[in-house]
């Protein structure tokens, strides 16, 4: 791996990618198979961006960040041959959701079981889940093309741009009136609105309707959550829909497999190599400057951070037409999640469940009401975290021995809500507390996790900001909020990776379609840019 020290000043590069998250390597991979000498500048001393795997304890390996894969886009998979480069995704089975009466909530990936859960509750929920499985199949449908276009703009008369508005609008009308109904629904219902017209089970809306809050500032009755809940329900293994699954070695496995295949493609990734500038000349981009104060020259530059740092942070504000910037400080951001990352000596012993058992081997979900979940974006609302948050828990190390030492385990806390932006004190003051509230929570279900607690890691907002490059925290580089996808996402008139920067894209998740360890952003913008080498654009 080249280091941060070799750049000599006169390099040149015919791409240069900012940022070595996994978008960024999508890019350059993709760019490099095309026979173009590529560059991927990572400030930090690992690649991955959010997608990162990191020792935290000695023998303990942790997903800082991202920590389950589902939305991976299978064509990126098969196009980069990721198995051949040590891509392996251990499927997740299920999801449990423990409550404090001795109820649990448990879904797996076997139907019928998962039907005598529900039942255990309402006969009349069972019969539903059928069907609202299949609805959100043919939503799937609908939608899953749509994360592997570019996105039209619909202000053009350019032909080309409105036959793929017409592509979307003939698929759409292709569906059957339900279908229709169904979609329109998805995109400007809440989440429990569009849940409530399927089902009657407290619990059951609960746990479903907490994939439509997932790095949003957004309540589970918020309008445009149903169509977040829709965004991770495309997520598919081996074709299957509503898969999820670990990579083995952690998240970061999944980055390293994607740089392996960039490096055999050729590409030179360069870490701890921050960049302070983005060089432009004549209106064109021309290349970077290092933190170190080397200048790398290259034709094209494509940035996979997000608008904030890109426009407003590494370009002059002369640079670019105001009315862009003006959109630019519009989009929205805050950050609403936390992680708390958790070295154990044993496993946690759930008082609804006791002892170990495959119920720990998928997610664990404290979302036992759906009152629980509003009351839990009410602190939010008013600028404090969650005093009885939402948590997401993973335990990789039942599945994947490989990222813990033999019979400890580590385990993985996504935690909503934690707002970047705190009423009372700074997220420096409040980190420990925070940490203190999230295992305080879960021992309320599973009493005997402080015992077995050996060392904690705990990410805040401002973490995710300061150590990721993510602003204010978000883990989508911004929200997936209807004003904020498609052709909207990021700024309208420029969702097509391009930029007001001649030869300047974008290729992270502030890209059409957005968050989650997807790749699809990186892909596309890399299809675009070829696109404008072939057509001498560039």
């Amino acid at each position: 791996m080249g280091s941060g020290q070799n750049g000599s000043k006169h390099a040149k590069y015919d791409a240069i990618i900012i940022g070595g998250g996994h978008n960024g390597l999508v890019t350059a991979a993709y760019l490099a198979r095309a026979g173009k000498r590529v560059l991927v500048l990572e400030r930090r001393h690992v690649l991955g961006g959010a997608a990162v795997t990191e020792e935290i304890f000695p023998g303990f390996k942790f997903s800082v960040c991202s920590y389950v894969v589902s939305l991976l886009r299978p064509e990126i998979i098969r196009e980069l041959d990721l198995p051949r480069h040590g891509l392996e995704i251990l499927p997740l089975d299920g999801t449990f959701t423990p409550t404090n009466s001795g109820d649990y909530l448990w879904r797996v990936n076997d139907h019928a079981m998962t039907r005598r859960n529900i039942s255990k509750f309402s006969k009349v929920d069972a019969e539903a889940y059928d069907e609202f499985g299949k609805a959100m199949l043919n939503m799937c449908r609908f939608a899953k093309p749509i994360l592997g276009m570019t996105p039209p703009d619909p202000a053009t008369f350019n032909v080309k741009e409105l036959m793929k508005l017409l592509f979307v609008g003939k698929r759409f009308k292709q569906m059957s009136y339900d279908d229709q109904y169904n979609q329109v629904q998805l995109f400007t219902m809440s989440a429990i609105d569009y849940l409530d017209q399927w089902f009657e089970t407290d619990i059951l809306k609960a746990t479903m309707s907490a994939s439509g809050i997932i790095g949003t500032f957004l309540g589970v009755r918020s309008p445009g959550t149903a169509y977040v809940l829709l965004h991770h329900y495309m997520g598919e293994i081996d074709g299957a829909f509503r898969s999820w699954g670990f990579a083995r070695g952690g998240t970061g496995a999944i980055s390293n497999a994607i740089a392996a295949a960039a490096r055999e493609a050729g590409v030179e990734i360069r870490i701890q190599s921050g960049i302070t500038k983005i060089l432009t000349k004549n209106g064109k981009a021309a290349g970077v400057v290092l933190q170190n104060g080397d200048e790398i020259l290259a034709d094209v530059v494509s940035s996979s951070v997000d608008p904030h740092m890109t426009f407003l942070k590494l370009l002059e504000e002369n640079e670019l037409p105001g009315e862009f910037l003006e959109e630019v400080r519009r989009y929205k951001f805050r950050g609403s999640s936390g992680k708390v990352n958790l070295a154990l000596d044993a496993l946690p012993d759930f008082k609804c469940l006791p002892g170990p058992g495959p119920h720990l081997r998928g997610a664990v979900s404290i979302s036992p009401s759906v009152e629980y979940m509003e009351r839990a974006y009410d602190d939010a609302k008013y600028g404090n975290y969650s005093r009885r948050p939402y948590i997401d828990m993973v335990i990789p190390s039942l599945t994947d021995p490989s990222v813990a030492p033999a019979g400890k385990h580590v385990m993985s806390c996504f935690v909503q809500y934690a707002p970047y932006k705190l009423k009372e004190g700074t997220w420096d003051e409040k980190k420990e507390a925070f940490g203190d509230t999230v295992i305080d929570t879960i021992s309320e279900y599973a009493p005997n996790l402080k015992s077995i607690i050996r060392g904690r890691q705990v990410v805040t907002p401002l973490d995710l900001e300061r150590e990721f490059g993510l602003t204010e925290g978000n883990i989508f580089q911004g929200e997936l909020s209807l004003e904020q996808l498609f052709f909207l996402r990021p700024v309208p008139g420029w969702s097509q990776y391009r930029t007001p920067i001649k030869n300047l894209y974008m290729c992270g998740s502030a890209t059409h379609p957005g968050g989650g360890i997807m790749g699809a952003p990186g892909r596309l913008a890399a299809l675009e840019i070829l696109k404008d080498w072939k057509s001498g654009t560039i």
